[in-house]
């Protein structure tokens, strides 16, 4: 399924990164970067629920544009971080969830 929200692109602009790799950068060029998920490659992005905010170095690193390290549980959190702040926001809801 292919999710594109303009909403939670925009989302990205003036948050700090959620990667927080050796490196990062926090708050300077944050965008949506989007998560290896198995459905990401050359020219193929995946859906932009599976994304979280990254400045440029984390983008690089997570992107294999720059050398670095980062783990799974690196990726879950700022995942995790993104989404929750989304909810917050209102901008992704989840049927019959409670208040």
């Amino acid at each position: 399924m292919r999710v594109i929200s303009k909403k939670l692109r925009e989302s990205a602009r003036d948050r700090n990164c959620t990667l927080r790799l050796n490196g990062c950068q926090y708050d300077r060029g944050v965008v949506l970067a989007h998560l290896p998920c198995g459905q990401k490659g050359m020219g193929m992005k995946g859906p932009d629920v599976i994304a979280c905010f990254a400045c440029d170095h984390c983008h690089s690193v997570i992107d294999s544009r720059i050398r670095g390290e980062y783990t799974g549980a690196d990726l879950l959190r700022a995942l995790a971080e993104t989404q929750i702040y989304w909810l917050e926001k209102g901008l992704i809801t989840v049927k019959g969830a409670a208040a």
